[in-house]
């Protein structure tokens, strides 16, 4: 009997053991699949430094991590009608935004403008070529950088020269002239700032957020009158295949808020609240 008592004293010690054991794994489990959710954000090249300084308010207050893809817009939509997951897109314009939400991609209630941006002129900071004006830009010889017509930057670019070539002081040989002058077409906006501050071209159309301070001394931006500009809107809108459609919501409530438009506006984007 003595022996009996013992060895249920041991199955039960084992057993409550184990149990013990049982439970802090699951809880273990519970806590690495908490630690492991990720948020996965396609947003537009221009708005780098921007949104990840956003985004890192955004994993301070949550239990989210952010995983990037920074590309030209025209290069996320493709890659998401092709298939490429993604929970949240932060675009530079809204022609790409609505061909997702036609085609069934984004949760359209989620949909929204969250800045807004304008074209600028950008020239390297000792500008050797002396570009001060429009007219300037149509000299023979200036070497000029802009986006292909499907990414925003070019897109807006190539409106603005419409305004120009619509207006009797410029007219469409002002704007022919311009053309003939682009000597290539990038596929995002960060790559027409960074070779304009290289001196690899005498001027760019970008997006007047795109003199960062992180490119403060290394460009110039010459600014567009406002019957000539575009106020292009960029929206922001969580995938209808988010596995973190709550999250994703978080997120864009975070670029919304007050310390997310505070930070848009340092970068030089235009808030909208």
């Amino acid at each position: 009997m003595a022996t009996d008592k013992k060895s249920n004293q041991v199955y039960f010690t084992f057993l409550t053991a184990f149990t013990v054991l049982a439970i802090l794994l699951a809880t273990a489990g519970t806590a690495l699949a908490e630690e492991e959710k990720e948020l996965t954000v396609y947003c537009g090249a221009g708005l780098t430094g921007a949104i990840s300084e956003i985004a890192e308010i955004y994993r301070n207050e949550s239990n989210m991590t952010v995983k990037f893809n920074f590309d030209g817009v025209p290069a996320l939509r493709a890659q998401i009608e092709e298939g490429a997951y993604a929970d949240v897109l932060v675009s530079a314009n809204v022609k790409h935004m609505k061909a997702l939400q036609s085609e069934g991609f984004m949760d359209n209630q989620t949909v929204q403008i969250f800045a807004q941006n304008k074209v600028a002129i950008i020239v390297p900071n000792d500008n050797p070529a002396n570009i001060t004006n429009f007219t300037d830009l149509a000299r023979p010889g200036v070497k000029i950088l802009m986006g292909t017509k499907e990414l925003p930057a070019g897109d807006y670019a190539l409106q603005v020269l419409d305004k120009l070539a619509n207006d009797s002081e410029y007219g469409p040989a002002y704007r022919e002239a311009v053309l003939a002058n682009v000597v290539s077409q990038e596929t995002t906006v960060n790559r027409v700032v960074s070779k304009v501050a290289l001196g690899e071209a005498d001027a760019g159309f970008a997006f007047i957020s795109d003199v960062s301070p992180q490119m403060v001394g290394k460009v110039t931006r010459v600014l567009i009158p406002d019957k000539f500009n575009v106020v292009g809107d960029f929206p922001v809108g969580v995938l209808s295949q988010s596995k973190y459609p709550a999250e994703s919501k978080t997120f864009i409530d975070e670029i919304m808020s007050e310390d997310g438009q505070a930070i848009l506006d340092k970068y030089g984007f235009i808030p909208v609240k």
